[in-house]
């Protein structure tokens, strides 16, 4: 019996978790990039890797909550590197108002004071007088676990072509469009949101899960990747420029990790950079069935801040959808 052919184009964690999924559901698949080093310029790699529906549904629609509950447990069930040691939210003295507004749009919390802070972080409770803490949620940091989906894809069978954009005579097969930006001219309404963050290190801050700090203009996450190294983001601008940091938003950034524990101060910055997020309006992610050129082809992209908690329950939608046609929350036909 001959295999369906699938083109997969683009090799961020979107594109990823597609060419993975469908090469394990049987499918014949080739993963295209026209980057020669995807993993070192797709802007997958800026980003905060928080595997955390419950905390992301304080701003994001309940779709989000609940299909990332599921995106969290398929990376439970395939990455080794998942770190499940939950995550905090915090906020100080004068923005306490905003960690009681928090609790109540969210759920799967438990509210600490602060001897059950320091019992989690004790440097957040010489600061901090409460928190609320997500234990079920987790994190990946972001290079292993793209490596990982690559070599796991490899594994799988697909057939990797990088530095090298996508062909005509690609079409032939059905293709699985997941190049974000790189696509916008085959989806109107996406646009782009500038992310800017800063991976720092030091021995002297011992964090153990990502730690979120309220703030009415700039509320920051702070992410552990081990050896003593951070990554504290993310800016929300709505700007298409993937230009370098800038001034101001480093000086953000820096000011609120400075705020969550000032050892940040004498950190080394070993990286700033920036990335654009793609997003639909109602931020939402989505693989959308379409016709392009005579053939068909399904778009998954908008990810905005959403792409590692949902790119799992994306690709299960589309191999659901294309094994036998089953509809799904995040899937448009």
């Amino acid at each position: 019996m001959t295999r369906q052919r699938i083109t997969v184009a683009g090799a961020g964690v979107i594109g990823l978790w597609q060419a993975l999924t469908l090469a394990r559901r049987g499918f014949d698949v080739m993963l295209v990039d026209r980057e020669m080093d995807p993993l070192a310029n797709s802007a997958s790699r800026h980003a905060g890797a928080m595997l955390a529906p419950w905390v992301e549904a304080e701003s994001a629609p309940d779709v989000v909550r609940d299909c990332g509950a599921d995106g969290l447990a398929l990376w439970q069930e395939a990455f080794p590197g998942v770190v499940n040691n939950g995550s905090l939210v915090v906020a100080v003295a004068r923005d306490q108002p905003d960690l009681v507004r928090f609790a109540k749009l969210t759920r799967e919390h438990r509210i600490l004071d602060r001897a059950a802070l320091a019992e989690l972080e004790p440097d957040l409770a010489q600061r901090f007088s409460s928190a609320l803490y997500f234990a079920d949620e987790a994190h990946v940091a972001t290079v292993p676990a793209l490596a990982f989906l690559l070599d796991a894809c490899r594994d799988a069978g697909v057939d990797i072509h990088f530095g090298r954009a996508l062909e005509d005579s690609d079409r032939e097969a059905l293709i699985v469009d997941c190049r974000g930006m790189g696509a916008r001219h085959r989806l109107p309404d996406l646009r782009g949101v500038r992310g800017e963050r800063i991976l720092m290190q030091t021995p002297d801050v011992t964090f153990s899960r990502p730690i979120r700090l309220l703030h009415p203009r700039h509320p920051i996450y702070v992410v552990p990747w081990g050896e003593g190294r951070f990554v504290v983001g993310a800016t929300m601008i709505e700007s298409e420029d993937a230009g370098p940091v800038s001034a101001r938003s480093a000086l953000e950034l820096l000011g609120a990790a400075y705020t969550l524990h000032p050892a940040f101060g004498e950190a080394e910055i070993l990286e700033m950079s920036a990335g654009v997020r793609p997003a639909f309006p109602d931020n939402v992610p989505r693989a959308v069935v379409t016709v392009v050129d005579g053939s068909r082809s399904i778009m998954v992209n908008g990810a905005y801040r959403h792409g590692f908690l949902l790119a799992p329950v994306l690709a299960s939608a589309v191999a659901n959808y294309l094994e036998n046609g089953a509809l799904h929350p995040l899937l448009r036909v």
